[in-house]
């Protein structure tokens, strides 16, 4: 059994989720509330955000290489980040994060002997799931019994969510929408798909909630209705 998986994203009125004013600390306020046991991330999510480029290392301390003390009582979440191709080497900073307990990084068959001793030199837990990319169910299903896991975030961009989506993997979707309009041709959206997806069947949503909550910011609640894309 997978865990409840949420969808969560800042977005424009266009549906963009880059080149507006997003209000970071309304959208972490909000977050906070919502009791979740992992926080799911892509790897770019986690390479842009921290302004480095894939395979870009920092320098570390020795703290890097030793065992971290786990508190049992600490309630934050996990920090979950597919990264089968091995491109963060930051895990260092990362782990710095106040919103986070620890971190798992999800890898594949795929993934580099090189990365996997790269993360065992730091402790950095990882786990195997999929052959030539991530397997999302196995690995979801792998959260919930190895590691309690229940309720899941995903604070990503429009891949992740968009193969969540196509799995029939992501049961809620939450939207702050941005009173501003970002314009252009980059498909820099909250869902991306490819090939045939354009002529599979649309994913129906119900609307579970909305509300106005600041400046004409609004927070809206869906539930998928339906899985898999055909």
């Amino acid at each position: 059994m997978i865990p409840l998986v949420i969808l969560y994203n800042a977005v424009s009125l266009d549906g963009r989720i880059t080149g507006f004013d997003a209000d970071v600390e309304l959208y972490y306020e909000l977050a906070s509330k919502w009791n979740v046991d992992a926080v799911l991330m892509g790897s770019n999510t986690v390479l842009t955000g921290f302004g480095v480029k894939a395979g870009q290392t920092v320098p570390e301390s020795e703290d890097a290489f030793q065992p971290r003390v786990k508190d049992p009582d600490d309630k934050r979440p996990l920090l979950v980040v597919p990264d089968s191709r091995g491109q963060i080497r930051v895990w260092s900073e990362i782990l710095k994060m106040p919103y986070i307990n620890d971190v798992l990084v999800l890898c594949s068959r795929s993934t580099p002997r090189e990365y996997l001793d790269f993360l065992d030199e730091r402790y950095i837990d990882y786990l195997v799931v999929g052959y030539q990319q991530v397997d999302l169910e196995n690995a979801l299903e792998e959260l919930n019994t190895k590691f309690g896991v229940k309720r899941v975030r995903v604070d990503s961009g429009g891949v992740l969510n968009g193969i969540l989506l196509r799995q029939g993997l992501a049961d809620e979707i939450h939207l702050l929408i941005h009173p501003e309009l970002v314009g252009g041709t980059t498909p820099n959206s909250i869902f991306q798909t490819h090939g045939t997806d354009e002529d599979g069947e649309p994913i129906k949503l119900y609307l579970d909630g909305m509300e106005k909550i600041k400046d004409d910011i609004i927070y809206l609640r869906y539930r998928v209705l339906n899985g898999m894309l055909k």
